[in-house]
């Protein structure tokens, strides 16, 4: 029986200091679970796991610990660990990160900062250029500073903190969907609307040009991973 598909390498972790050895296994298992490499039902290896990751199996039960408790893995005492993910988790993660986000660019749109509108367009100039030159790498990077920049222009450090859990999501879903050409010019013509209301002050046109956006990209990403 083939414990791990054969499709779903992913590969050795860079080696690292032993602090915070756990937290690295439990980002590449969750991106791996998240990203469809692992799918719904399929029983996880530790052993085959720790190998694939050069690490012991110690950091690899723990995370898989923790994985369970964020509902990404079942745990069945003397039966094994299987990966538990679905498209309903998805589209719950998607909804939730929607709402968070949209709330925070309407208050955005009310409290930035010249500075943080400059700084914005500086991000919308350079994810044009990385997008036109297909730079998908350098655009996922621009992806993260955009959102955080509004973030940071919130000043709504609570509902910001609100948004860590969804961090590992985000970053997996703008990998997977940033390599289509045609995503990546979707995502750029939503950043710039995203933008344009921040510019014009405009609470409740940067809130639902936000939401919008997230709830867009994200079903795309789950009918991407799990089909239509």
């Amino acid at each position: 029986m083939i414990l791990v598909p054969t499709d779903a390498r992913i590969g050795p972790l860079d080696p690292i200091a032993l602090r915070g050895l756990r937290d690295h296994v439990q980002e590449a298992l969750r991106e791996a679970i998240i990203s469809g490499r692992f799918r719904p039902g399929d029983k996880l290896n530790e052993r085959l796991l720790a190998a694939e990751l050069g690490v012991s199996t110690t950091p690899v039960k723990e995370a898989l610990q923790r994985l369970a408790t964020d509902g990404l893995v079942r745990i069945e005492p003397r039966r094994g660990v299987y990966a538990r993910f679905n498209a309903e988790q998805a589209e719950q993660m998607t909804l939730a990160r929607a709402a968070l986000e949209g709330m925070i660019a309407r208050e955005a749109a009310r409290r930035a900062g010249d500075d943080d509108l400059a700084g914005l367009d500086h991000h919308i100039a350079e994810m044009g250029h990385a997008t036109q030159a297909g730079a998908v790498e350098q655009l996922i990077v621009l992806n993260e500073r955009f959102h955080d920049a509004i973030q940071v222009a919130s000043r709504c450090a609570y509902l910001v903190s609100l948004l860590d859990g969804q961090r590992i999501y985000d970053r997996t879903t703008r990998a997977a969907l940033l390599g289509d050409a045609a995503e990546r010019k979707r995502a750029l013509r939503e950043h710039r609307a995203i933008a344009r209301a921040l510019a014009d002050r405009d609470a409740d046109r940067a809130e639902l040009a936000m939401r919008d956006h997230i709830i867009r990209s994200g079903r795309q990403h789950i009918e991407t991973v799990f089909g239509p």
